[in-house]
């Protein structure tokens, strides 16, 4: 196993299976957890110091902060179903629970926050549908949490990838504080593959190959990208759905795709 792929686990008391921290992961911005809770099981947290994006992947829940009370939110019940998810924004320095009102797959994005906002709910018609790419490099996003929506360091997207496709294509990075031209973003994929039993493979890599490391991802995987391009594929016969957190020093993404690959964007 490499440094960069992080694999689920079994479920804690709290149902978590997969986490990622500022501090396992050796850099300073993006937190990632999933849980996975059974219907009437709990999940008590605060969010201390950092915003929080709590995505119901699959499934329904009632969500609580302080005054507010999100009773009974959830349409997907399966992930590759495609419909936009509900969404929970939680500013830092708030205690929440969630109750799952049946079985739930649920992801707790976090990054710095900075007390600017409310607690909102995301519902699934606030968010943006849209297709890129054509042909083999074709693939279907929707925006959670982009730059457009109020937040102080997330930004949070889902994109599913079509069997036999290629995505985050061509390869690009944010990596260098060069504002207009690109901004630096820490980034987590977490994978999920339909059927379950394939596999994917991501690449994260430098254009000094300083860090170059090639991943075959199976479901419920996680890659880290701290740095470099990090294309991904999806072989023939296996849908892949991915859910990217992002968040570095600028709430701004703003990519540099690699030269060596530019032509493909007017091929």
């Amino acid at each position: 196993m490499t440094s960069l792929l992080v694999r689920p686990s079994s479920p804690d008391m709290q149902g978590k299976v997969l986490e990622v921290t500022p501090e396992t992961a050796g850099w300073e911005h993006v937190g990632f957890r999933v849980h996975t809770l059974a219907r009437g099981q709990h999940l008590e947290a605060s969010t201390a110091g950092r915003e929080h994006c709590l995505v119901l992947l699959s499934g329904r829940a009632t969500v609580s902060c302080g005054e507010h009370r999100w009773e009974d939110i959830g349409e997907r019940m399966n992930i590759f179903e495609r419909m936009p998810p509900y969404a929970i924004y939680l500013p830092d320095g708030v205690s929440y629970s969630v109750e799952a009102t049946t079985d739930l797959e649920l992801a707790v994005c976090s990054a710095p926050g900075y007390g600017n906002h409310e607690p909102r709910l995301i519902a699934p018609e606030q968010i943006k549908c849209s297709t890129r790419g054509s042909g083999t490099n074709t693939r279907h996003i929707q925006d959670i949490l982009p730059e457009t929506e109020p937040a102080d360091s997330l930004l949070v997207v889902e994109v599913y990838t079509p069997a036999g496709n290629w995505s985050s294509y061509p390869p690009h990075k944010h990596d260098v504080d060069n504002l207009p031209e690109e901004s630096i973003l820490e980034e987590t994929y977490y994978h999920r593959l339909d059927p379950s039993q394939g596999f994917a493979f991501q690449r994260v890599y430098t254009d000094d190959r300083s860090l170059d490391e090639t991943m075959a991802v199976e479901d419920g995987c996680c890659v880290m990208v701290p740095r470099g391009y990090h294309p991904v594929g999806a072989p023939h016969g296996y849908e892949l759905y991915y859910l990217n957190v992002m968040a570095g020093p600028k709430r701004q993404w703003k990519f540099q795709n690699d030269p060596a690959h530019e032509w493909i964007v007017n091929k």
